[in-house]
């Protein structure tokens, strides 16, 4: 199946989504002016980027099964799918407005929208509607996974610790935002918008951010939501050793998810708008970037003295500021932030590629279980992130 068919099949199912969410606005009553925003929330910033998260929950059970998946199988991934990609859209709504971005995914932001269908401008509702977004995540799960046929096979097995299928995933998607919301909250008192203070910037701390903030559910919750849709268990036997596939999932996927960001903080100084489909604004908002962080790191004191001078300063030369930033990055006789960044992704490809050859690989008799762990999983999500440019 090529890309573009793989994604208009995802999207069908949103449709769906979609429709179920406005038929529940309705059954409770709401004022049409209301289902009318709703809807146009849903659509303007739920299925317009990549889908990559979303898709990949798919791609994962495919993988996980050894098969291609029944419809039903299908679906249930899909749905899943499609809460995370719920919840991007709720970090990203809520994120703009803490930012004050402009533009994503090509339009403007959210929260800048001056009219809805001509009920009004968006401003400050952008938060309340944020919430809905993420609300509407646990309204899916409770209408179709409550009922899985599965759910009370898995209840007796998992009785001992009172957790049930839709718990299981319910609780990870709480456990996942929780740690995003944690990350947010550092990455956001690192760099206040009135106090931007560089010095307390270091790769240390931008690990640390982008650990909590994207790389949990960026790229384990999508790979642990399949896991548990397809009965990975905490731990099984192979080859006379216990593996542990949710702690290898985790080894793995978030140094990925670092690797993922970092390629995030380089595309937002050196890719344009049409490439990236926003405009980046980590120099002017004063972010604590890899860039930034390894500048401050590899820098001579005249650079680093550049940076505190131009760094995160807005203002009517803010522009000017920004690019001698810029212009510093690029400098291939200096910093040659570029260069720096190619051998950090050559590395980084190199070490998450041996980190997936340690994963024990289920062997010839258990290449029809759907309930091993496989190396294919993260080889596949690597291969969509390796070398990308927006």
């Amino acid at each position: 199946m090529s890309h573009a068919d793989t994604r208009n099949k995802f999207l069908a199912v949103f449709e769906g989504i979609r429709e179920e969410l406005i038929a529940h606005m309705k059954s409770e009553k709401m004022p049409e002016d209301a289902i009318a925003w709703f809807n146009e929330n849903l659509i303007y910033n739920v299925p317009g980027g990549k889908l990559n998260r979303g898709i990949s929950v798919v791609d994962s059970v495919t993988i996980l099964l050894n098969r291609l998946p029944t419809d039903d199988e299908y679906f249930k991934a899909a749905l899943l799918g499609w809460c995370i990609e719920l919840l991007q859209a709720f970090f990203l709504v809520s994120d703009d407005i803490m930012d004050r971005s402009i533009s994503r995914r090509g339009q403007p932001c959210w929260y800048r929208v001056s009219d809805v269908k001509g009920l009004g401008k968006v401003h400050n509702i952008a938060v309340n509607d944020s919430c809905m977004l993420e609300g509407a995540i646990y309204h899916i799960l409770k209408n179709h996974f409550r009922r899985e046929s599965y759910y009370v096979d898995l209840l007796e097995l998992f009785q001992e610790v009172h957790t049930t299928p839709f718990h299981c995933i319910s609780f990870m998607l709480a456990q996942v935002t929780y740690k995003t919301e944690m990350g947010q909250l550092v990455d956001q008192i690192t760099a206040p918008e009135d106090n931007i203070s560089i010095d307390k910037y270091t790769l240390p701390k931008h690990t640390f951010v982008v650990r909590y903030k994207t790389a949990y559910y960026s790229f384990y919750l999508s790979v642990a939501l399949a896991m548990r849709m397809c009965g990975v268990p905490d731990a099984y036997e192979l080859d006379g050793k216990t593996v542990e596939p949710y702690k290898e999932a985790d080894r793995i996927l978030i140094p990925m998810g670092e690797f993922f960001q970092v390629q995030d903080d380089y595309l937002d100084y050196h890719g344009t708008e049409a490439e990236i489909g926003k405009i980046g604004t980590d120099i002017v908002d004063g972010k604590c970037s890899w860039c930034v962080c390894t500048a401050l790191t590899c820098g001579t004191e005249a650079q680093k003295q550049l940076l505190y001078e131009n760094y995160g300063k807005k203002g009517t030369d803010q522009a000017v500021r920004e690019q001698a930033v810029k212009d510093m990055y690029n400098d291939e006789q200096g910093l040659n932030i570029p260069r720096r960044y190619e051998e950090y992704q050559k590395n980084a490809v190199k070490e998450i590629n041996a980190m997936i050859e340690l994963l024990p690989e289920p062997g010839a008799q258990d290449e029809l279980r759907g309930d091993r762990l496989r190396r294919d999983v993260f080889w596949a999500f690597l291969s969509k992130i390796t070398d990308r440019t927006a």
